[in-house]
């Protein structure tokens, strides 16, 4: 058996897996978020402790046998989190999450060297500014940071008592060079820190160390269980689905929108706000673009209209017949790809008397599938990659809106069968490969595919202008918003 902890912002996740990769049990406990500040996010770093024993404790109870014949552990988590350690291990402040905004200064001042040694732009949302923040406005804290850890890594220390990183998570820090998969000396000193600061790093599907013996007894485990390096979500995701070999990605339609294209060698955009970081397999980086509301834009709109967002884009039929002629601009909390602007916010365009909630929905619709153009035209990719993405999350259950997508992207989309291929599950295939020396390219192999959704040409060029004429929205409402 091999598990898979996925620490999430609103949740910790446990899933249980065999040999075969068939899910056996799985087990969830909720997290909360404090935000005493406007633009402030932080969670308790022994809240995710606290929660991975729950969930651990769920399955011992429930399958009991199953989980005493574990062999390794995969950890995910969510990315970019400050966990500030003392000379004891002692947390010394709440850990600043990754949609934290309060360094943004601070990105500014370090971003053109970031650009240049990680190939990243520096977000308020990273980890190194975020250290920068704490020097200046808590300086007795900094003084006595020892160790700064990643959310799953802080778990990783709990479980085995080993400061250990891997290199997809830690290069969303901003002091790892992404190209070498090695800390920075630049980047460390340009933020006053230095590698002794740092956890020792390791490939995703490589053990860092092994589970604590008190901890093995407790959860009636009957020998070494491996712990596995990881992943950040998203890498652990593209785990999950089988996005582990070059010019293979996914498309997340989820309360944000991600696309994720795998690369095997290192590529960087940073002018377009592309995240270029390492992939948790070995010699493998990949791009990502990230749209901030995705499926949560239909989610604001059934808010609004007081309706399921299932019966609102059911009502749209199985397959579109061309564009809204209303626009709509998904920057509800701001936008990341391309434009990385927090200020930026949402619109619709072209409203009409006539107009009801279903020309509403396929403008919300439409407008998401938009934002993933413009993620999907900055990843520098050769023209042949990907060949098609594979659909996750919520959004993906919807054919009209794959239909949209498939055709403003030009590429098909596909449909696994029924399954849950998340961070959880891709973290327990990296505990898989950890245990049995595997290769991880074999194990984190695609899902079973139930359908491919291609692009409509006969609507390609009408989706192609209504596209460029939502790309004309951006600075038109960026200059009118009021201040």
């Amino acid at each position: 058996m091999y598990l898979g902890l996925d620490i999430g912002t609103s949740s910790v996740k446990a899933v249980l897996i065999n040999a075969d990769q068939r899910i056996v049990a799985s087990e969830t406990t909720g997290l909360e978020v404090s935000r005493p500040h406007p633009g402030w996010s932080e969670q308790d770093p022994d809240s995710w402790w606290v929660a991975c024993q729950a969930v651990l404790d769920g399955l011992a109870s429930s399958h009991p046998t199953e989980l005493a014949a574990t062999k390794g552990i995969g950890l995910s988590g969510h990315m970019h989190g400050a966990t500030l350690l003392d000379e004891t291990d002692a947390v010394l402040r709440p850990c600043i999450l990754w949609n934290d905004g309060r360094s943004s200064e601070e990105a500014a001042e370090i971003s053109d060297v970031a650009e240049r040694v990680t190939g990243n732009i520096a977000m308020p949302g990273f980890t190194a500014p975020k250290l920068m923040w704490v020097k200046r406005h808590e300086p007795d804290v900094f003084a006595r940071t020892k160790t700064v850890l990643l959310p799953k890594d802080y778990v990783r220390l709990k479980l085995s008592g080993d400061k250990a990183s891997e290199m997809s998570d830690s290069a969303g820090t901003l002091w790892l060079d992404t190209a070498a998969r090695a800390w920075s000396d630049e980047m460390l000193a340009l933020t006053d820190m230095n590698e002794s600061q740092m956890p020792t790093l390791f490939e995703g599907s490589a053990a860092t160390g092994t589970l604590l013996p008190e901890l093995t007894s407790r959860w009636g485990m009957t020998g070494p269980v491996a712990i596995a390096g990881g992943g950040g979500d998203n890498a652990a995701s593209a785990c999950g689905v089988g996005a582990v070999a070059a010019g293979t990605g996914f498309i997340s339609i989820g309360t944000s929108g991600v696309i994720f294209v795998t690369a095997d060698r290192y590529r960087a955009n940073p002018a377009g706000a592309v995240h270029a970081f390492c992939h948790a397999v070995p010699g493998t980086w990949h791009q990502m673009g990230v749209a901030l509301s995705s499926a949560g834009s239909l989610d604001w709109l059934a808010g609004i209209l007081e309706a399921s967002p299932g019966d609102l884009v059911d009502a749209l039929g199985p397959t579109p017949t061309g564009p809204s002629s209303v626009l709509f601009l998904p920057y509800l909390s701001g936008e990341r790809t391309p434009h990385n602007d927090v200020a930026i916010r949402g619109a619709f365009v072209g409203l009409d008397q006539a107009d009801d909630r279903k020309v509403l929905t396929q403008a919300v619709v439409e407008g998401v599938a938009f934002a993933f153009k413009d993620c999907f035209d900055v990843l520098t990719m050769p023209l042949n990659e990907p060949r098609q993405l594979l659909a996750v999350g919520g959004g993906s259950r919807s054919r009209y809106w794959l239909s949209v997508i498939a055709t403003v992207l030009g590429v098909p989309i596909a449909v696994p069968e029924d399954g849950d291929f998340g961070a959880a599950f891709g973290a327990a295939r990296l505990g898989l490969v950890a245990a049995e020396d595997a290769d991880p390219f074999e194990v984190c192999a695609p899902p079973a595919i139930r359908e491919v959704v291609e692009p409509i040409p006969a609507l390609t060029d009408a989706y192609a202008a209504a596209h460029a004429a939502y790309c004309d929205l951006y600075p038109a409402i960026k200059e009118v918003m009021p201040r």
